[in-house]
């Protein structure tokens, strides 16, 4: 999480509760998305300035000299840089358009268009701040069961560096253990990007089709989780299952298919007994809509990451969560093998 030396304070908001290990500001009452940016410490301009090199018969004119001073023009490249504090947040060419996080945000405000029970709940910034990021939560939920409810939530993100898009996604959280629950649906992405260009401002108006995204994918993720929380799954299918989806890398998933699990790598090994130790005993997991269900067993991957694995530093695990990381990819992984288990049942499986 970004540190600001000038203001002594983490680049950081939430509301009511402490949130990434505490760091930050937190705040009672739900602001808007103006005043998240004041309180998260986003409320800087980045300007795309020239980069210069020095002249090599300047340097050796006075080897000796305190200051270089630069005379030639990198051509076709500049830098990002925060006007509060000079800060270079990267490195970026000719067309790349910077969108400012005043701009992103009311992005933001025109995709929830301003209504009744939106709920600016976090933002922040990476790094020195070159990745920011806000999360909204929208009003209604979906409702697995009769207790388990999941709120709806839109994560915007946009960078300064030129390493990513303007991005803005549905993620649901599951509120009774926090799992972030974002998945692609079969035809139906979860996420809209947006380039850094000359047009992305204009692209920024077509706000409509996030909200479209939302409306479409919560009735079908409410009707697929009520579906596999009746879906009856074994501790030793559920064992495989978890395997399987974390499986990192080909090589992995062949020793699975040999049923020859005790093969893999320790680190693997001990990533799978973690989730299926949390799959078993966490309080979450002994749910009605949980405990022997392949909607347990899918929370038990999504919930491995977000409440037992153990991450370098906050950046990383907003990277591995919500920014396409490890957690995301597994995640979507137990999403595409939850569904196939739930039509065609232990088929799919790898011996163990």
């Amino acid at each position: 999480m970004n540190f600001n030396e000038q203001t002594g304070k983490h680049s950081f908001f939430s509301v009511q509760q402490k949130a990434w290990h505490g760091l930050g500001q937190i705040v009672q009452d739900y602001p808007t998305s103006a005043e998240a940016m004041k309180y998260a410490g986003l409320d800087y301009i980045v300007e795309k300035r020239p980069l210069f090199t020095y002249d090599t018969a300047n340097f050796k004119a006075d080897p000796d000299a305190d200051i270089i001073i630069p005379e030639i023009t990198v051509p076709g490249h500049f830098a990002n840089v925060r006007t509060d504090n000079d800060e270079v947040l990267g490195v970026v060419g000719r067309d790349y358009h910077i969108v400012q996080n005043s701009e992103a945000f009311s992005f933001f405000d025109a995709i929830v268009g301003g209504g009744d029970g939106i709920l600016y709940e976090t933002a922040g910034a990476l790094g020195r701040g070159e990745k920011v990021f806000i999360t909204a939560k929208l009003p209604d939920y979906i409702r697995v069961g009769n207790d388990d409810v999941i709120e709806k939530y839109v994560f915007l993100t946009t960078t300064h560096d030129g390493s990513g898009s303007i991005l803005a996604a549905f993620t649901p959280v599951r509120i009774v253990c926090s799992n972030t629950l974002n998945a692609a649906l079969k035809d139906c992405s979860n996420v809209v990007k947006i380039r850094h260009t000359n047009t992305a401002a204009e692209k920024l108006k077509e706000a409509h089709k996030i909200m479209g995204m939302v409306n479409k994918m919560a009735p079908m993720m409410e009707e697929i989780f009520n579906r596999w929380s009746k879906v009856r799954i074994t501790d030793k299918q559920l064992q495989q299952l978890i395997r399987q989806a974390m499986s990192p890398n080909r090589e992995t998933m062949d020793k699975l298919q040999k049923g020859a699990f005790n093969d893999t790598s320790t680190a693997f090994q001990n990533i799978c007994n973690d989730a299926f130790e949390y799959a078993m005993l966490s309080s979450t997991q002994q749910m009605e809509t949980t405990k022997g269900t392949v909607f347990g067993a899918y929370n038990s991957i999504t919930g491995y990451f977000q409440n037992v694995r153990s991450y370098k530093d906050t950046d990383a695990k907003l990277n591995s969560i919500l920014y396409g990381g490890t957690a995301q990819s597994r995640g979507q992984a137990a999403f595409n093998l939850c569904s196939s288990f739930a039509a065609q049942g232990d088929e799919i499986l790898y011996p163990n």
